[in-house]
């Protein structure tokens, strides 16, 4: 008898736990995969045929932590840094000056509102900036070594938004489009802007606790 109530007091602790852990769920992990997307740019000061630098829409992983600061029936609100990962960002040139590609590590303390937090769907915005990493391969496009720095860094600002569903009461899925604006990687060549928008496309999943 004596085993069977402590049985029972301790199942009830637990899902009492349980209750408020959930009731409670003020943090988020994240994982995204998509793709980042490029736009082409303008070299100046060489002579060629094809005179545009071309990036392609490398693969990329975001991961994202998030507290919840405050909610609303109409809103929430929460801080939260994405890191956004791009593995493989390669670069054409019609000149053998660029390096054969490069990759990119961003980290952005944002700000995101939630709206209408309490349904199963829930838009939202991002807004937020940090710092940004490229690293360079070490041969140039076609042949021979590249001959310019190995890495560089570079301010950020983001922005984005998004849709989240609720699929369960401790994870959520989450489509989103962030576009981190930055500074340039140095590819050799002189181009005609000094910034450039990464645009970041994907999907993936939100764990709460």
């Amino acid at each position: 008898m004596v085993g069977r109530k402590l049985f029972l007091a301790v199942a009830f602790s637990c899902g009492a736990f349980l209750g408020m852990a959930q009731g409670q769920q003020t943090q988020e992990l994240t994982a995204i995969i998509g793709r980042t997307i490029i736009s082409d740019h303008g070299v100046t000061g060489v002579s060629t045929f094809d005179p545009i630098l071309h990036s392609g829409k490398g693969l990329s992983l975001e991961l994202n932590y998030a507290h919840k600061l405050k909610s609303m029936e109409l809103f929430s609100f929460a801080v939260e840094v994405p890191v956004l990962f791009n593995f493989k960002e390669q670069v054409h040139f019609s000149v053998n000056q660029v390096p054969k590609d490069y990759k990119s590590i961003f980290v952005t303390p944002s700000l995101r509102v939630n709206f209408a937090p309490q349904i199963a769907i829930s838009p939202w915005v991002s807004v937020g900036g940090g710092y940004g990493h490229f690293s360079y391969n070490s041969s140039l496009e076609f042949i021979g070594s590249n001959p310019g720095p190995g890495s560089s860094n570079t301010g950020i600002f983001q922005i984005g938004g998004g849709i989240d569903v609720r699929a369960f009461r401790w994870a959520k899925l989450r489509a989103e489009v962030r576009d981190f604006y930055s500074g340039v990687p140095d590819l050799n060549v002189t181009l005609d802007k000094s910034r450039q928008h990464n645009l970041f496309a994907g999907g993936g999943f939100v764990f709460l606790f």
